[in-house]
């Protein structure tokens, strides 16, 4: 059973009995949708935050909705554009609010990195790459290429045409490649 289909089940599952479906639900979509936010708003704890808020307002809308509504939906575009919502709501909310700072104790000595340590290095060169994209153009290059999802899915989301998105799916590729080769990185 490919993707689509599944999800198509699942929209069947949750409308007969929500309640016992919508583990399932999250258990199918919990990682691609923290990975996604993660990449946009580039703070774990906020990414973790949204991430279980979005599922929260989608039980709550789904409680809402009939049966024939619920089996109708594109789960993951639909539960997408409850995260990106999410995501502007956060940053709006935000950039009226002072920086916080962190102050650490530091140790004269570094600790070892952990293999989880190394791998987050990585995540964040990889967001440091992101950040330099425009948000519409991070959020589609996130959703096609972090979460997966098709063109068409992309534009419902970010409201936006699918040439529009393709085109910004490209520019985002073209610029990370770019970085890259100016960093000497060699995928």
């Amino acid at each position: 059973m490919n993707r689509s289909d599944a999800m198509g089940d699942l929209a069947h599952r949750l409308a007969r009995d929500l309640d016992a479906a919508f583990p399932d639900f999250v258990r199918a979509l919990q990682d691609r949708v923290y990975s996604g936010v993660l990449r946009l708003t580039r703070r774990r704890g906020e990414a973790e935050e949204i991430t279980q808020e979005a599922f929260v307002r989608a039980y709550r809308a789904l409680e809402r909705y009939p049966a024939e509504q619920v089996r109708s939906l594109a789960l993951q575009p639909w539960l997408w554009t409850i995260a990106l919502n999410l995501c502007r709501n956060r940053a709006r909310s935000q950039s009226r609010r002072p920086t916080e700072v962190e102050l650490r104790d530091h140790d004269d000595q570094a600790p070892d990195r952990t293999e989880d340590e190394a791998i987050a290095v990585s995540d964040d060169e990889w967001r440091r790459r992101l950040e330099t994209l425009t948000e519409p153009v991070r959020a589609a290059v996130v959703l096609r290429h972090v979460v997966g999802l098709g063109y068409e899915e992309i534009a419902e989301i970010l409201e936006r045409p699918a040439g529009t998105v393709k085109s910004d799916v490209h520019r985002g590729i073209t610029r990370l490649r770019t970085l890259l080769d100016e960093e000497g990185v060699r995928p």
